[in-house]
């Protein structure tokens, strides 16, 4: 009854959530699509022409804002596990990008190009206990920033979502090794009560080719 009566919360508390109405009425595919409308706002990341990479894309509301705010102009891809359908302007892939199948894959379709932007919305799957839920979120998070430092181009930008708690600071300091600036974003759109936050780097450092070595030896979540 207690987990019944918690589900049965969660559910009234997110079918009245105003930022899931607005995403009903306007089209959305999800809520989320408001924090990178928010953050874009205040940072300026998309522009028309530019290369997006947005790994764990489902269900494509970041991709739907940055398809709107690029006005069709530029390429974007998508990448995640689960199917996500088609949309105008947005290359989608159903892969693993945490598997070397799944990032050839996505490697394949950029044809060794650099791109501009490298959005980064993942979460895990949520088993309920925190401490491994946090590892893994920080697991994908060090993934995407390994990602972003390989295939940015030299003034490219990283978005990418981690949650305050163990393994933040030790995150902060891997992503000062990559980018030149790094600043903290809590957009309005974040539930008060979620300790979600997102990271913003923007001008790759020189040592960014050697950013696996270098990141692994920032990192110390034990």
């Amino acid at each position: 009854m207690k987990r019944q009566a918690k589900t049965h919360a969660w559910h009234q508390r997110h079918v009245n959530d105003f930022y899931v109405k607005q995403s009903v009425e306007q089209g959305y595919r999800s809520r989320s699509a408001y924090k990178l409308m928010e953050i874009d706002d205040h940072d300026h990341l998309l522009r028309p022409g530019m290369g997006v990479v947005d790994l764990g894309c489902a269900p494509g509301g970041w991709c739907q804002v940055a398809a709107e705010r690029m006005k069709k102009q530029g390429r974007i891809v998508g990448i995640d596990l689960l199917e996500v359908t088609g949309m105008n302007h947005v290359t989608l892939i159903q892969g693993d990008f945490t598997e070397a199948a799944g990032l050839a894959q996505l490697e394949a379709v950029l044809e060794g190009n650099a791109v501009d932007l490298v959005l980064s919305d993942m979460a895990p799957n949520i088993t309920g206990v925190s401490v491994t839920d946090q590892a893994r979120s920080y697991l994908l998070a060090e993934l995407a920033l390994d990602f972003a430092a390989q295939h940015l181009h030299a003034d490219g930008t990283f978005l990418v979502k981690v949650f305050q708690g163990a393994g933040f600071e030790d995150y902060m300091k891997a992503m000062r090794v990559v980018f030149r600036k790094v600043a903290a974003r809590k957009p309005g759109a974040s539930r008060d009560r979620s300790r979600e936050v997102y990271l913003l780097g923007r001008g790759l450092k020189a040592n960014s080719t050697h950013a696996p070595a270098l990141i692994e030896s920032a990192l110390d979540f034990d």
